[in-house]
């Protein structure tokens, strides 16, 4: 398999991007595999919907665009028509694009992101310590999870922001003067983007994971958070349930609705007041641990549509 980048501001792609593109593909030889990222894929029928006469077309979608832009929606629609199979990460993406473009169930296939099993955090007693992972933008809910923090104020937690600070600029500065406004300047910190042995250290402390996603198609911070046995507080959106799974009793975390940060303190300051509610999830934790699948899973559900594209 030899891979290409395609330079560009996908999913919204200038001319330059899709001529990249076009050149990438005229290379392809006749009749071979061709797997391109959702993202691109979805947003280049002007190039992929002619190509697919001659080579076959496999789209990894992890988000469909239609469903957050209905401008791309006829797009996607004719890209995803014309592929030889599309593989999504997860079971809610592949309901969503049965539903919006009346695919055959049989072109869309599933292959749920693996994780990688690591020591488990040893979780503290009073359970204060807050994790939210995630590039800071509007969709992933920061902004939602500070006016939650602001009305639990009252209680012991401090709460660690990671993840870029770079795509929305507006929205942090309005983060941090709200968090300046509630006081809340010393509890909650924006570390930026945490890899490698920071990020591990982050998970190692953390005692509750908080994903305040107002669209996520299904959370490898989820599972990410649950390899290390550490519970989770999420928004009820896309895919987010199946990450989450169930262990023995029930699931391994909360979920609420999404955009509601009424709702969210309120599973905060269950989460905080609760001492048997910690123990029973940190317990489901660990049990959810145990069935997570890893990467090479994820590899071979791949590989399996490939193959059958190239049998075909």
């Amino acid at each position: 398999m030899t891979e290409h980048a395609v330079p560009g501001a996908w999913p919204r792609p200038d001319a330059a991007a899709l001529a990249r593109l076009a050149e990438v593909v005229d290379a392809v030889p006749a009749d071979a595999v061709l797997l391109v990222d959702g993202l691109v894929a979805c947003a280049a029928d002007e190039v992929l919907v002619p190509a697919a006469d001659r080579v076959r077309l496999v789209v990894l979608v992890h988000l469909p665009l239609g469903s957050a832009d209905a401008a791309a929606a006829a797009g996607e629609q004719q890209v995803l028509s014309v592929a030889t199979a599309v593989v999504t990460t997860s079971a809610w993406t592949r309901d969503v694009l049965l539903d919006a473009y009346a695919l055959p169930p049989g072109l869309v296939h599933v292959a749920r992101p693996g994780v990688d099993r690591a020591p488990l955090a040893a979780g503290s007693r009073d359970g204060g310590r807050l994790l939210c992972v995630g590039a800071v933008t509007a969709l992933k809910g920061q902004a939602e999870l500070v006016v939650a923090l602001a009305l639990v104020r009252d209680l012991t937690w401090s709460c660690v922001l990671a993840g870029a600070l770079t795509r929305e600029p507006a929205l942090v500065d309005g983060l941090r003067r709200r968090l300046a406004a509630s006081g809340l300047t010393d509890r909650v910190r924006l570390v930026g983007p945490l890899g490698g042995a920071d990020l591990e250290e982050a998970y190692a402390a953390a005692d509750l994971l908080v994903l305040p996603s107002l669209v996520e198609t299904y959370g490898m911070v989820v599972t990410e958070a649950l390899a290390r046995g550490v519970p989770v507080l999420a928004s009820h959106v896309g895919g987010v349930s199946e990450a989450l799974g169930e262990a023995g009793d029930g699931p391994p975390g909360l979920l609420v609705p999404a955009g509601r940060p009424g709702a969210l303190a309120a599973a905060l300051r269950s989460w905080l007041n609760d001492g048997d509610l910690r123990e029973r999830l940190r317990r489901r934790a660990v049990a959810r641990c145990e069935t997570l699948v890893p990467w090479s899973d994820t590899v071979d559900h791949v590989s399996a549509v490939l193959d059958g594209v190239r049998a075909g």
